[in-house]
């Protein structure tokens, strides 16, 4: 405490000494006086006591000494507020002084100062700031505008300031430009549907003429300005890339990567063959390779870019492999980086040179390193299959040394070139076995007794390996036990006489002596086939597995969009979309690559006139699968209502989960995902209003003009088998699903293909994303003899219970007779939900149009589409035409569907004559259904 004391004494009569000096009369005093306290500030010491003083020096005309005033001023006011007012008027007087560097000091700092009591005093100075003759007055005051909307957006607009900033546009003087474009981007990220900046071809030219004069940094904020501009045509595409290519030159590295995010951006409206496309390629690759030679830091951020580059448009990078190889002295991360794109560009051209690298590469000392160049080879045999036997060649050389790390990674790799190339390079297989004791690493060893399990067959001692595993079964990884369980139920199906003990062991061990679930499950699920129904078990254990993809780790095609849009920012070296990592409301807009295939209509103003509709009930997300389906009531309902879709008095009791119609609920629990392409372009935005149909080439494709058109019938999907009858004890069931006269019905064709009568038949439906159930029982009135067959219509109705699935149409069923219960899941196109009173009046679609955002929009190309009366031919399957317009020779149609829970999807059709390409921009508040409709207008048109 003395100490503290002794402190304080001193530091109080430093500042008695400074307060001293900043009232002294002599100038030089004054300065030096305040450089200690700005000093002081620096360091972390407290000189707010001296507030009043130092303000008491604003009134100087030593440049110097202001600046260290305004500097003391904006640290400490917002701490003194009642105290900042007083330097207000030195403020206002500085903003009116003939130099221009004090007048842009002064509006600097009031910008800075975040106190609201002073902002209301900075308006009118800022006005003429932004009005004056000097531009270096004029660009400072234009970031003050960003400054003072952060600290009140209303006293902004109330103000006229964003009016005076696009003004400012059009400025002379190019870094006023770059400034205005910086504010007015800032000011737009915070408030995203604000659409500040409203970009034309005339503003786009003042840009661009902008660029080639102000600083780099102007250059940065005008570039990325132009990445957010969706250009009308090819040729307008083509103008701007031809003007920013000049600044792939720029020393800048940011400069570089903003003028590639936006020749990136814009090629995807250029055509293929179009000369200057494979121009603008050729000029692409050596300002990304110059940034190569930078420190490693900006390497890494460059190749971090050019990975994305890459994955979008590998032929850029084509011819400059060699720049990606590796140095002695690059950092641990830029080597990994630059070994994952030389697996990206490896081709049949160029694998020799990347095989005889990434050999060289296993032979160094860094063991991280080292793995990712053996996965690397491996990688190279799955991609360019013409060099999948050097590649095992190069992989038993790597084992051959015996170097552990080497090896296990070896072996992992080879167990995916198996599955990428069966039965061709098995005999490998002896060479690995050697190996087994030193394998340490549950992935290695878990690769290992895959290999081992899969070709049983071909290794004589295939169960004593697998028993040497299983000695030390509860000390193995999770990981290791999922795999050694399933390889010797694969050995048993293979060998059943001789591994009869072994098989025994091991579900003893997973399915008693385990606490993991996941492992006793499969252990239960495994006895309880081999214990029922060992042929059944042999096609689930022992199916023919998918081949691998060529590139498992590439960037979802959607994501990659987005992520080529934010080149040259952080997202581009995360690998992540801004929404990932940025906290709050601003910046987190997604952003799209434009349509190649034709122009983007701009949107009209007009009176949003209209009721839109209320959004519809959210579905709820999938639960216990499993759990529903083995739940339902399957009894056949003879007289009384229609059956419940879920009955609440189950038994289930009574049936033996794990028995019969468990291999068929196997099969079909795995269900194909769909992942919906088409967020890839611009939303094509909606005219304000339609006029009448016009005369044009397409009348009657449309069959609009005469209005005597008749509806054609509702579009019905040929038969599929859902359910094959040697998965369900000699029953097959085919059948597809219709709508006639308003009613949903799905109709089958059973047919008995066993040597038993088949009766006592029911059905049940699982919960699914539109409520789909049974409206009455399933009728098969006499028994089903074998080799018989019977139609059978069941309708359905919408009232049963919802739960969101995966893909969203699909359904699961469960179908009863006196044999057993058998499970199949089957889609239904969602055609079959489009209602009758789907025409919105015009007016509200308008309304309904401008309403719903723009992220909800998706758009997809309809390709080899042959036919007439297009109109009439979607009318038939309830999809409704609004109205259309032709613009620019593309004839336009708009219509809307209603889907039974209310959710209504708007569209835009574009049709080129001539051109049996149609693009579709679909809109609707629940965006999930978008996938699902669209592919019901691509079945209706083509079929």
């Amino acid at each position: 405490n003395e100490w503290m004391f002794l402190f304080s004494l001193v530091c109080s009569g430093e500042i008695f000494e400074l307060k001293a000096e900043l009232n002294s009369d002599k100038k030089e005093k004054k300065k030096e006086a305040v450089k200690k306290v700005i000093a002081s500030m620096t360091v972390g010491k407290d000189v707010s006591a001296l507030f009043p003083d130092v303000v008491n020096c604003m009134q100087t005309d030593n440049l110097e000494l202001k600046k260290l005033v305004y500097l003391y001023l904006m640290n400490y006011a917002k701490s003194q507020p009642d105290m900042a007012i007083m330097a207000v008027n030195t403020f206002v007087k500085d903003c009116e002084d003939p130099n221009p560097l004090i007048r842009a000091l002064a509006v600097r700092t009031m910008g800075c100062i975040r106190v609201d009591k002073i902002t209301e005093y900075l308006c009118e100075p800022l006005r003429k700031c932004l009005k004056d003759e000097d531009p270096y007055v004029r660009k400072t005051a234009a970031v003050c505008v960003a400054k003072l909307h952060d600290i009140n957006a209303q006293l902004v607009e109330d103000q006229g300031f964003l009016d005076t900033l696009k003004d400012l546009i059009s400025d002379s003087n190019p870094m006023v430009v770059a400034n205005a474009v910086a504010a007015l981007s800032e000011i737009a990220e915070s408030h995203p549907n604000s659409n500040l900046l409203d970009l034309n071809p005339q503003t786009i030219n003042k840009l661009l003429t902008a660029l080639n004069e102000c600083t780099e940094w102007g250059q940065i904020f005008i570039l990325d300005c132009l990445a957010n501009y969706t250009p009308r045509d090819d040729r307008e595409s083509q103008s701007i890339c031809e003007r920013v290519t000049p600044r792939l030159s720029h020393a800048n590295s940011a400069v570089v990567l903003s003028a590639v995010k936006v020749l990136m951006k814009f090629m995807e409206m250029l055509p293929k063959d179009l000369d200057y496309y494979g121009t603008l390629l050729k000029k692409l690759a050596p300002p990304l390779v110059t940034l190569l030679s930078a420190e490693p830091e900006l390497q890494y951020v460059a190749l971090r870019n050019i990975n994305l580059i890459v994955q979008r448009r590998p032929e850029i990078m084509k011819h400059e492999m060699k720049v990606f190889f590796v140095k002695y002295n690059d950092p641990i991360y830029v080597k990994l980086e630059k070994l994952d794109i030389m697996i990206r560009l490896a081709s049949q051209a160029n694998i020799a040179q990347v095989l005889a690298e990434l050999k060289e590469y296993a032979t160094e000392v860094d063991v991280d390193f080292v793995r990712k160049a053996v996965r690397a080879i491996g990688r190279c045999a799955i991609k360019v299959e013409q060099s999948a036997e050097r590649c095992v060649s190069t992989l038993l050389d790597l084992i051959q040394t015996k170097v552990n790390y080497v090896v296990q990674e070896a072996i992992v790799v080879i167990k995916d070139i198996f599955r990428k190339y069966p039965n061709k390079y098995e005999s490998v297989i002896a060479t690995l076995c050697e190996n087994l004791d030193s394998l340490d690493e549950p992935e290695a060893r878990a690769a290992m007794i895959w290999i081992v399990g899969e070709y049983a067959e071909r290794i004589d001692n295939a169960d004593e390996l697998l028993e040497s595993f299983l000695e030390g079964f509860h000390d193995e990884s999770t990981q290791v036990q999922l795999q050694l369980l399933t390889a010797i139920v694969k050995l048993f199906l293979k060998k059943p006489t001789e591994t009869q003990e072994l098989v025994q062991q091991v579900l003893s061990l997973a399915t008693q002596d385990s606490d993991n679930p996941d492992l006793r499950d499969r252990g239960y699920i495994y006895w309880r086939l081999l214990s029922t129904d060992p042929v059944a078990a042999k096609e689930v254990v022992l199916a023919e597995k998918p081949l691998i993809s060529e590139e498992t780790d590439l960037i979802e095609p959607t994501l990659l969009e987005e992520l080529i849009c934010h080149i040259g920012t952080l997202a581009s070296v995360y690998h992540k979309p801004p929404s990932a990592f940025v906290e709050g409301s601003r910046g987190v807009q997604h952003k799209r690559l434009p349509c190649s295939a034709g122009s983007v209509d701009s949107p009209e103003t007009s009176s949003t006139a209209g009721v839109s509709d209320a959004p519809p009930a959210v579905i709820p997300s999938q639960g216990d699968l499993l759990g529903d389906l083995l739940n339902l009531d399957l009894t056949p309902t003879t007289t009384g209502p229609p059956p419940p879709a879920v009955s609440t008095g189950m038994q289930l009791g009574a049936m033996d989960l794990l028995g019969g119609g468990l291999d068929s609920l196997c099969d079909t629990l795995v269900c194909d995902l769909q992942i919906g392409a088409g967020f890839g372009a611009a939303p094509a935005a909606m005219p304000a209003s339609f006029g009448a149909p016009g005369s044009g080439g397409l009348d009657d494709l449309f069959d609009l003009g005469s209005g005597v058109g008749m509806p054609m019938g509702a579009y019905s999907p040929p038969k599929s088998v859902w359910l094959q009858a040697m998965k369900a004890k000699g029953l097959e069931i085919s059948g597809t699903f219709a709508r006639r006269a308003g009613v949903i019905q799905m109709e089958m064709t059973l047919t008995n293909k066993a040597m038993s009568v088949m009766t006592d038949f029911a059905i049940q439906f699982n919960r699914n994303s539109f409520g789909l159930s049974p409206a009455g029982p399933l009728q098969v009135l006499t028994p089903l003899s074998p080799n018989q067959s019977i139609e059978v219509a069941l309708p359905l109705n919408t009232s049963g219970p919802v739960m969101k699935m995966d893909p969203l149409n699909n359904l699961q069923v469960a179908v009863k007779n006196n044999i057993d219960v058998f499970y199949f899941s089957c889609q239904y196109p969602i055609s079959m939900l489009f209602v009758e009173d789907g025409k919105m009046e015009r007016q509200i679609f308008l309304a309904t149009w401008k309403d719903i955002p723009n992220e909800n929009e998706s758009q997809f190309q309809i390709k080899d589409c042959h036919l007439n009366a297009v109109s009439n031919k979607l009318q038939g399957s309830n999809i409704f035409t609004i109205a259309k317009r032709t613009v620019d020779g593309q004839d336009m149609l708009y219509l809307s569907v209603k889907l039974t829970n209310g959710i209504w999807v708007l569209a835009e059709l574009r049709i080129q004559a001539g051109n049996p390409n149609y693009t579709i921009s679909l809109k609707c508040r629940a965006p999930e259904v978008s996938q699902c409709v669209f592919q019901s207008y691509e079945a209706v048109l083509k079929n």
